[in-house]
């Protein structure tokens, strides 16, 4: 085990955390795009809302003998994909719209901003609380080389 490993893994926990921001960022952003994609028909279609899918960084076999080993091995988290959330479009009566349908309903995003940002605050504490243990690390390991002078 290498003194650092708690360093290692708050750095990965960042990286993926900061990505999540971005993600959610970019559904807010995108919130009222009725034009974000051209389906196979020719046709746009609504932005979609985008998730992060985050998992341990190392899965290999190697990695998970190691950790039974060793209680104390932890390798971080990476980012496994970004998926598109399957839910249906919303459906807003807007006759008006240059993308409504005979009907007059304009099919619009799934993004509930609500939900974003709760994930955006729930990120944004994730990446606070790692910066607060890399912290703590580097703090031990300062404290540990002034043991030597």
């Amino acid at each position: 085990m290498s003194i650092f490993n708690a360093i290692n893994t708050s750095g990965s926990a960042l990286t993926a955390q900061r990505l999540r921001m971005d993600v959610v960022s970019s559904n807010i952003a995108n919130a009222q795009s009725t034009r974000a994609v051209l389906n196979e028909n020719g046709e746009f279609e609504p932005y979609r809302r985008k998730m992060v899918v985050m998992q341990q960084a190392d899965s290999s076999f190697k990695s998970f003998l190691q950790h039974a080993q060793n209680a104390n091995s932890v390798s971080g988290v990476k980012v496994a994909s970004i998926v598109e959330d399957e839910q249906p479009f919303k459906l807003v009566y807007n006759p008006d719209h240059p993308d409504s349908n005979e009907a007059g309903y304009v099919e619009m995003p799934n993004v509930d901003p609500l939900r974003e940002m709760v994930d955006l605050m729930s990120s944004t504490r994730s990446y606070e609380a790692n910066i607060t243990a890399l912290n703590a690390s580097k703090s031990m390991l300062m404290k540990a080389l002034e043991i030597g002078k």
